[in-house]
């Protein structure tokens, strides 16, 4: 009898049964965008037709980021599912428009409690569980952890975060940090034995590492690169790919010095150089057919398609040609670092995109609105209200703490009385009641009971189920349902008519139910409200062109071409073209706006303008075709 081996198609379709995994390390410094090369990688593998899943691997001790300062590591980004995370799950979300879970973010502090919870439930019982231990023979790392990392990855890489059934076909991870830190070597030594674990055709590595460029002798040097290859095959892992950040394009040259010393194929060797907006790396990729070098590793040639990227690349085309100015101002109290605010500045990207506008963000620290700042430090006071008095729309974001507060407030304050439009985001939104309360109730001592514990108009308090001991994981996190209250709301129409949302949350404060009806009576109109009717959501100024407040942060949920709702209305509103987007429908189409017509400070124009928006996404709550 003749046995017949398995057809070529048949081994492809085996092959596509086994997940896929692309590594993605950084060498030489920290800031060359492995958050977005990861990202724009699996956007162009889910272009070529494969459905595609991320983890990102953060090396610090902390559980997760929920309670690090934005100035040290940026905004924390906020999942459906309550989980405090690394803000490049963001830039994920975002390019691949999927929803991705708390254990998508692996920290060394997860892996040590989940290893120290094995051992007291006696898991190990007999066996003694050690951390990596540096010796003169080199790194000995314990099998408890790195077995540890390899499980997790392998279990959360089987979770589908796209809507759809069944697992992923690749796992695009990234590895925080750079080579060569200490705190990653449970992680480095765990990811070299587990590309032998899945096996080859397996696991793909690419390197994202710097070719600088010396402005003395203006030559693109490779030396940095060379060393950090070096670093990473002394730990165990050689790159089948490099992705090298530069000012301009790879000399060949270049690349033929590269790929002889860091043993890399040439067409291996990829260029992220500077370009206009981060849309355009997804093209870079392309263009350097990034997609079938990673194919020929994962033993793919043959079972996906050319990317299809045409609209991707025409609304990065669309970004580069506009020149219609909005001027959106944004009082925060951690404007020196503009990661602390990334989801707001890309959802007031993605929307004033689709109005037509190019976008401009004027930064203004909170406390430099307030009259301390007007005696300590005058040129800073005056600059501070120049911006918010130009702006044609002002943004108050979340925060913690009291620093500032007083110039949020007077920010709330200008642009309700001067009818600027204005979006408050959880603190913003309590900021606003607050402001109200003092200037128009004549509440002057009108404060959160987190700046003023023994205030005697508590406009917002502690909530009952918040915990007042322990900090991390406490509050009330994660996408929660708000049902809209009044039917001919601003915000209820630029959501399309929905009786309610879901949107992601997280606080620890919240409106003061017992003042509601006082708030109501003198103008204020709170039209979303929690399953329960105690909580409020939403809060608007009905008579003002627009001022919104929303306890939820709906930044995290807005997508390239499918701007979220809010922020589109404050684009709209600030160039005087609210009234076109409420009463429109939504089609999926991306034109070219017209951009002849003058833009009006403060949301006056004459003519609404086209939008561009897509119906397979209803303003980025979630509803997909």
């Amino acid at each position: 009898m003749l046995l017949m081996g398995p057809t070529d198609t048949e081994t492809e379709v085996g092959n596509m049964k086994k997940m896929k995994y692309v590594l993605v390390t950084g060498g030489v410094v920290s800031g060359l965008g492995k958050g977005v090369t990861a990202s724009s990688i699996g956007l162009l593998l889910k272009a070529c037709g494969l459905r595609v899943t991320c983890i990102k691997i953060d090396p610090y001790l902390n559980n997760d980021a929920g309670t690090m300062s934005p100035f040290e590591h940026g905004e924390v980004f906020v999942l459906d599912d309550g989980g405090e995370v690394d803000l490049d799950l963001g830039n994920y979300e975002r390019f691949l428009d999927v929803k991705l879970t708390r254990d998508n973010n692996i920290t060394t502090g997860k892996i040590y409690q989940f290893v120290l919870d094995k051992e007291r439930k006696g898991d190990y019982l007999g066996k003694t569980v050690q951390v990596p231990l540096i010796a003169q023979a080199g790194l000995k790392v314990v099998p408890h952890i790195t077995d540890a990392i390899q499980e997790w990855i392998e279990r959360v890489a089987m979770i589908p975060v796209d809507g759809k059934e069944g697992p992923a076909d690749v796992c695009v991870i990234e590895l925080g940090g750079t080579i060569g830190d200490i705190e990653s070597m449970p992680f480095i030594e765990a990811l070299g034995q587990f590309s032998c674990r899945v096996g080859a055709g397996n696991f793909c590595l690419i390197h994202v590492s710097l070719v600088p460029v010396l402005n003395v002798v203006g030559e693109q040097k490779t030396k940095p690169t060379q060393h950090s290859v070096r670093g990473l095959r002394g730990l165990g892992l050689a790159p089948n790919i490099l992705a090298c950040r530069s000012t301009t394009a790879l000399d060949d040259n270049v690349k033929e010095k590269l790929s002889q010393f860091c043993n890399v194929s040439a067409e291996h060797i990829i260029t992220l150089y500077d370009v206009p907006n981060i849309w355009h790396i997804p093209l870079l990729l392309r263009d350097q057919k990034a997609h079938e070098a990673i194919f020929k590793v994962l033993n793919l040639p043959s079972v996906t398609k050319e990317p299809s990227l045409k609209e991707w690349t025409t609304r990065a085309e669309i970004c580069d040609k506009l020149h219609e100015p909005v001027r959106i101002c944004i009082v925060g109290k951690y404007t020196g670092l503009s990661d602390t605010y990334l989801s707001i500045l890309k959802a007031l990207l993605h929307a004033s995109v689709a109005c037509g506008k190019k976008l401009f963000v004027d930064w203004v620290p909170a406390s430099d609105l307030e009259d301390m700042a007007e005696k300590e430090n005058p040129d800073a006071y005056k600059a501070a209200w120049k911006l918010l008095k130009s702006a044609d729309g002002v943004v108050v974001p979340g925060g913690f703490g009291d620093r500032g507060v007083q110039g949020k407030i007077l920010a709330a304050k200008h642009a309700r009385e001067n009818r600027i439009p204005y979006l408050g985001i959880c603190l913003g939104m309590q900021i606003a009641v607050i402001e109200f309360a003092r200037s128009v109730l004549g509440l002057k001592d009108a404060n959160s009971t987190e700046f003023d514990p023994n205030t005697r108009s508590p406009c917002v308090i502690f909530m009952p189920e918040g915990s007042k001991t322990h900090m991390g994981g406490t509050m009330r996190l994660g996408s929660r349902r708000t049902y809209f209250q009044a039917p001919d709301s601003k915000s209820v129409k630029l959501y399309g008519n929905r009786s309610f949302i879901d949107e992601r949350h997280r606080h620890r404060f919240e409106v003061n139910p017992d003042m509601v009806a006082q708030l109501e009576n003198g103008g204020l109109s709170f039209t979303g409200k929690d399953e329960t009717g105690q909580r409020m959501e939403i809060v608007e100024l009905p008579d003002h062109p627009y001022y919104i407040g929303v306890q939820f942060h709906p930044e995290f949920k807005s997508r390239p071409g499918k701007p979220c709702a809010l922020f589109l209305g404050l684009i709209a509103a600030a160039c005087g073209e609210l009234d076109g987007v409420l009463g429109e429908k939504v089609e999926c189409e991306i034109v070219n706006c017209p951009s002849n017509k003058k833009v009006y400070q403060n949301g006056f124009a004459t003519k609404p303008e086209n939008i561009i928006r897509d119906s397979v996404y209803s303003y980025c709550n979630g509803v997909h075709s």
